[in-house]
């Protein structure tokens, strides 16, 4: 048969693999016998020739790269440091890239990583748009999402609906009514949408329909912002916070108009940060699994470059952690 155009896509396809275990297949990479026959009886059968300049620039570098939205936040702090010590254990080190809450800059991140020739990639992301889907979709590297669960793609994701629910049920059986939520932005589907819903359908629970709802970006400063705008419009006997982080900025603005923890008003987080057992009384949190996270992450991009099976979506569990924050009623 003479030579035929192909692709490494069509080969892939042809075979029933991955584009990243034929490329790992011209490049000495390890994959099963299995699947090395079935690449090779494609070849044959179309004779093909891999392109020169594409098989040295696929050539195995040993660099993971990982793309988180900031680097002052405890919880990629956490994950950052699982992906880094496993990684590291195994001879791979790891590339970061921050990408400031900027989903453009996000997307230039991973561009940037596949051009610097990683071997596979793991993103923290902010949100999964139709961009992310066609990059992972077309990437000849095993790319891991992370915090988000990425339809089509590969995800670890935390329980944030469960969560939630845990956390509205907790406030609704310890007979609050006059409920608060400080939530952030719902292109971020993990906090923003399912978290969300699982503390309303919490309070659902305990007959609290209609709680007083502020968004927030993440950030200290804007969580005192939304619990101004909450008070403002009248007295509320609890206040769940999307992060700890925003639970910070409503203890400020509590103290500020002289409120007393949680005699005035709860509140409650999600995070379980270090710094939460400092405040005064210490903060009512759920503590997700991040070291977890972190290496389930970077196992199963390792798992992936190795031609190993590996799980479509992995959950990472949490952890309640009561503190003093909550009136018992």
């Amino acid at each position: 048969m003479s030579k035929k155009k192909m692709t490494m896509d069509d080969i892939a396809s042809q075979a029933g693999v991955a584009k990243s275990t034929v490329s790992r297949y011209f490049n000495g990479g390890s994959i099963k016998q299995s699947t090395k026959l079935k690449i090779q009886k494609v070849i044959e059968e179309y004779n093909y020739e891999p392109n020169t300049f594409a098989r040295l620039n696929a050539r195995k570098s040993n660099l993971i790269g990982v793309v988180v939205p900031t680097l002052n936040s405890k919880i990629t702090s956490r994950v950052i440091t699982s992906i880094d010590r496993y990684l590291r254990e195994r001879d791979y080190t790891a590339l970061i890239q921050s990408s400031d809450h900027d989903t453009s800059l996000e997307l230039q991140n991973i561009q940037k990583l596949i051009h610097l020739n990683v071997d596979g990639i793991l993103i923290s992301a902010i949100t999964i748009t139709e961009e992310h889907k066609k990059i992972i979709e077309s990437s000849q590297i095993p790319i891991v999402v992370i915090a988000q669960e990425c339809e089509g793609g590969i995800s670890i994701v935390d329980d944030d609906y469960q969560a939630g629910k845990c956390m509205g049920a907790y406030i609704g059986k310890h007979g609050h009514r006059k409920v608060a939520y400080i939530g952030v932005d719902e292109s971020d589907v993990a906090v923003g949408i399912n978290r969300k819903q699982g503390v309303l359908d919490g309070l659902r629970e305990y007959g609290i329909e209609e709680p007083v709802m502020a968004r927030s970006d993440y950030s200290f400063q804007g969580g005192q912002q939304a619990a101004r705008e909450i008070l403002d419009r009248g007295p509320v006997d609890a206040i769940i916070c999307a992060t700890d982080r925003l639970a910070f900025g409503v203890y400020r603005v509590l103290q500020e108009r002289g409120l007393k923890i949680p005699e005035d008003v709860s509140v409650t987080g999600f995070g379980g940060y270090e710094e939460s057992t400092l405040l005064n009384p210490e903060l009512t949190t759920l503590k997700f699994d991040s070291y977890a996270m972190g290496y389930l992450g970077a196992e199963t991009v390792l798992k992936l470059l190795n031609d190993e099976p590996v799980s479509k979506k992995q959950i990472v569990e949490f952890e309640f952690v009561e503190g003093g924050s909550v009136k018992q009623k």
